[in-house]
């Protein structure tokens, strides 16, 4: 949707079309790239904020998201040379990030003149290469690309210095190395995102309950911030967050001008502490709580007796909590800083209260032995058979570019092809790295995980919770989403190491 204003610059926002017979391409607001084959389109947050921000400054915005709004090529160069960008703003990651430096060339051949600048977790662990290998004209390697991309409009339209965080090019062709971001800027300064010119209704995740679903984003990234393998942790050095009043009134907001009854918010992990009991008093004293469900990423180590019954009163639903693995080991070289005991604890809290645990994991680790995965696959057994958990989605490890597991992997040969080879890293490839088990045994025991769902004690407990015409909804959706990871699974392997596999259940 393109803002129709009279201004000094015309800046382009966009996620070119991605066409592949992979699947669905899951670019936006994730933290790696995957492909889908039940699609699933997660709302922009920080670009969305850009958008924004620079169309409040007076500037001409047009914001197009191909991929969610399944527009073609020639819709993309037809908006392209119509608009006229001065400036071009695209995200970016590992898989995608040699295709994107194509189409900055196709870009630039329709556009003459136009100043294009990348961002996403790939940029900020790599800048020079995107720089030296394209035609791009800046990179952005902080995660506050709001703040960054206003920098960059500044520069170009009033001749201000470049903040902290992005490298840029010279006429020459040379680099110019900025220095380390440095967030100088509170995120309540922002404007709200707006969810009309971003298109917002677009966007849901598999898991929505109601419609009209949308999205938050309170704090940038994780209060804890450590995980070896996020990307986040490197876009994110240090976190920041809102209010929870400031929080709470985006949530009216989004009530009274978008009828929101479904609000998903995508910090990395939602403090806890004073912040949330703040939080759950404001959602409760302005009947929030009576008007939307409310989502979030969470900690298992931050449950407590007390809050988890606050959040149920205050309109929580699920809460999607990281184990990545139940091997000891593993949890320690990842440095998630938590045990199988406290998972569990935290489990049990949370369901008892009413709240829906939503289970991560990850198998394929490089130095993982088949016992380590059927461990975590015991473990999401027990939670799920028993009613403690009420999701759960499993991916194979990738050790994403830019990360610390990236270099360590690195480092230690584990990596089976070409480090560089981004466009392998896209959840396709069976195993990219050396692992006790082989690579087939690795997607299928990936695959495994969502079969729980189809479990008669599992299917008991939830027929136990419908409560509504919602609920079975909810239900119904959910079945499709998993035959699509089941289908996603089987697509890339074959049927060796089924009977182990079988016997770990």
């Amino acid at each position: 949707m393109c803002a129709p204003w009279e201004s000094v610059m015309r800046v382009l926002v966009c996620y070119p079309p991605i066409e592949s017979a992979k699947g669905s391409p899951m670019l936006t607001q994730n933290r790696q790239f995957q492909w889908f084959t039940e699609p699933s389109y997660l709302y922009p947050c920080i670009p969305a904020s850009a958008a924004t921000l620079i169309q409040s400054m007076g500037h001409e915005v047009c914001w197009v998201d191909c991929i969610a709004e399944r527009k073609s090529w020639s819709q993309f160069d037809r908006i392209v040379r119509d608009f006229k960008p001065d400036l071009v703003a695209m995200e970016t990651k590992s898989p995608v990030v040699r295709t994107h430096w194509k189409i900055v060339d196709r870009i630039k051949a329709m556009v003459p003149g136009t100043k294009v600048v990348m961002f996403g977790d790939h940029i900020a662990g790599n800048p020079r290469e995107t720089l030296e290998e394209s035609q791009v004209d800046f990179c952005i390697t902080g995660g506050d690309y709001d703040f960054s991309l206003r920098s960059i409009v500044w520069y170009l339209d009033e001749g201000k210095a470049l903040e902290s965080g992005i490298w840029w090019k010279n006429d020459d062709g040379t680099v110019n190395e900025g220095p380390p971001y440095k967030s100088q800027y509170s995120l309540e300064s922002l404007p709200f995102w707006d969810r009309d010119m971003t298109n917002a209704h677009l966007y849901f995740e598999k898991w929505k309950y109601r419609l009209p679903f949308l999205w938050t984003m309170a704090g940038r990234d994780c209060p804890y911030g450590k995980c070896t393998f996020c990307s986040w942790t490197v876009t994110y050095p240090k976190f920041s967050t809102v209010s929870p009043e400031h929080l709470a009134d985006e949530m009216e907001m989004l009530i009274q001008r978008h009828g929101a009854k479904n609000i998903f918010d995508d910090t990395g992990a939602l403090p806890t502490g004073n912040w949330l009991t703040r939080l759950c008093n404001e959602m409760i004293d302005r009947k929030i709580n009576e008007k939307v469900v409310f989502d979030c990423n969470f900690r298992f180590d931050y449950f407590t007796e007390k809050n988890v019954h606050l959040m149920k009163k205050a309109g929580f639903r699920k809460l999607i909590l990281g184990i990545e693995s139940a091997s000891e080991r593993t949890i320690d070289i990842l440095d998630k800083s938590i045990t199988k005991e406290v998972i569990i604890e935290g489990c049990k809290m949370a369901s008892a209260a009413g709240l829906q645990p939503h289970l991560t994991m990850m198998v394929g680790y490089p130095w993982e032995t088949k016992e380590d995965a059927y461990e975590t696959l015991r473990l999401a057994k027990y939670l799920m058979h028993e009613g403690y958990a009420h999701h759960l989605q499993a991916t194979v490890v990738m050790p994403y570019p830019g990360t610390p597991l990236f270099k360590l992997c690195q480092d230690m040969g584990w990596i089976r092809f070409d480090p560089r080879d981004y466009d392998r890293y896209d959840m396709t490839e069976p195993a990219c790295v050396l692992t006790d088990m082989d690579q087939e045994q690795v997607v299928q025991m990936a695959g495994q995980f969502y079969k729980l769902y189809v479990h008669p004690k599992f299917l008991m407990h939830q027929l136990k919770n419908l409560n509504s015409v919602d609920d079975l909804d909810y239900m119904r959706r959910g079945v499709t989403a998993i035959w699509g990871h089941i289908k996603d699974f089987a697509s890339i392997r074959g049927d060796h190491g089924a009977r182990e596999i079988a016997a770990a259940k």
